[in-house]
């Protein structure tokens, strides 16, 4: 989960082609995490059938990409893996499919849409809060690694070559799908909507009288403030990777939720990045590959992915900050703002 805080912006009644627009925010929890949507509608009967649309399609998407789902269809196909036969799959997991790959391309491995048994042992890591067996480890360590992964996107079919590999969508769906729901609430009718899965945010037209979505940003140092700086968008999307949150500490030392598919560990550096993309695919698979790379690296890779992004990272002389070139153009005052709870 990122660091990210929603923001609506108008809370009044606004007149957009002659009907008086009324915000309606609803939220429940899927894929694990609070899903939040933001809407102006005409009227609550639209709204509430539209975002109920946008609720439904989230959970289609969980049907497809749940690896706690032994009856998913991500689970279905790694059960196929090592076999020798390319598997049929559905648009939306040939599609996802893609980016992943092109991602750990880009990232040389720091993301790795195959790190499904890694990410298994290190949930169990983390609840006993003791480090994975290295045998153990090295064992899943050979299940691991996104170049054995055959994809044919004109068939749509996919191989996995190596017997027991798992496939793990955890680092970029929640983007996917935020984009997904609002693309359903834009086809209702709606398209002054804001849908955000926990740190990832899918942001369509603003909100009546508004140049953009203000969304507030919450860096290292942080804490329980609120925040300081806010980003505005328009038809963009935004996610946040960082363990501000989500972290374990074994033998006196932290480890992130963000594993390193090349330790099979969690990152131990303190880090936040925070991308904005056209998609939440692109926002949310390049934050979590930028935080495992670091400052660095991350910032060469957003650099070249073509988004804007910010990394902050904690060093012995305390938090320094990275960004790209255009990332300061997307801040707005945060004056006049509300927070909504």
């Amino acid at each position: 989960m990122g660091a990210i805080l929603l923001l609506a912006g108008s809370l009044v009644p606004a007149s957009l082609g002659g009907a008086e627009l009324k915000r309606f925010e609803y939220q429940q929890i899927l894929m694990g995490v609070p899903v939040r949507i933001v809407v102006y509608s005409a009227g609550e009967p639209l709204a509430n059938s539209a975002v109920h649309a946008a609720f439904d399609r989230i959970r289609q998407l969980n049907l497809i990409f749940s690896d706690y789902d032994d009856e998913s269809e991500i689970s279905r196909l790694c059960r196929t893996s090592g076999a020798g036969r390319p598997v049929s799959v559905s648009p939306e997991l040939a599609a996802v499919l893609a980016y992943s790959l092109e991602v750990s391309r880009r990232s040389e491995g720091a993301f790795d849409v195959t790190v499904g048994p890694l990410v298994n042992l290190w949930r169990k890591a983390r609840r006993a809060k003791q480090l994975p067996n290295p045998e153990t480890l090295a064992a899943a360590k050979q299940r691991v690694g996104y170049q054995f992964v055959r994809l044919d996107e004109r068939a749509r079919t996919v191989e996995l070559l190596k017997p027991g590999m798992r496939l793990d969508f955890g680092g970029i769906v929640k983007g996917y799908a935020a984009d997904e729901a609002r693309s359903v609430l834009k086809t209702k009718g709606l398209p002054h909507a804001l849908v955000g899965l926990a740190g990832d945010i899918s942001a369509g037209e603003p909100p009546p009288g508004q140049s953009g979505w203000r969304i507030g940003l919450q860096g290292l140092g942080a804490g329980e403030r609120p925040p300081e700086q806010f980003l505005s968008l328009r038809n963009q999307s935004v996610s946040t990777a960082g363990d501000t949150y989500q972290f374990v500490e074994v033998g006196g030392k932290r480890y992130s939720h963000l594993l390193d598919p090349k330790t099979g560990l969690g990152i131990t550096r303190r880090i936040s990045v925070t991308v904005v993309a056209a998609t939440g695919l692109m926002s949310d698979g390049l934050d979590s590959a930028a935080a495992i790379l670091g400052s660095e690296k991350g910032l060469q890779l957003l650099t070249a992915s073509k988004v804007e992004g910010r990394i902050e990272e904690l060093g012995p002389s305390g938090i320094k900050t990275y960004q790209t070139a255009g990332f300061a153009k997307l801040l707005a005052p945060a004056a006049s703002v509300k927070q909504t709870q």
